[in-house]
């Protein structure tokens, strides 16, 4: 049977642990909401994106566009917007 000496440092070792952890939560929640707060600020951005290239695939007439053709396909088209500077971060992601 354990001394009361190993039972009190078992039990400080567990509450130590348990104070690391919840730490722990606390930063991945906070990182969880920073990424979802960079999402929401995202989508106006994106609709006005979409909207533009709607708009430039109507000035084509009547000449089928990849962006106005609804598929039940596995592709996907990805048109990519980017700088071509190295110390734009923030814009390109």
């Amino acid at each position: 049977m354990p001394s009361l000496k190993e039972v009190r440092t078992r039990i400080a070792s567990v509450k130590s642990t348990q104070q690391i952890t919840s730490a722990m939560k606390m930063v991945a929640a906070s990182k969880l909401r920073k990424a979802q707060t960079g999402i929401l600020q995202l989508r106006p951005y994106a609709g006005q994106q979409q909207k533009l290239l709607m708009q430039l695939s109507a000035g084509q007439g009547d000449a089928l566009s990849a962006f106005n053709l609804q598929h039940d396909a596995n592709r996907v088209l990805y048109v990519v917007f980017t700088s071509n500077r190295g110390l734009c971060g923030a814009y390109n992601t």
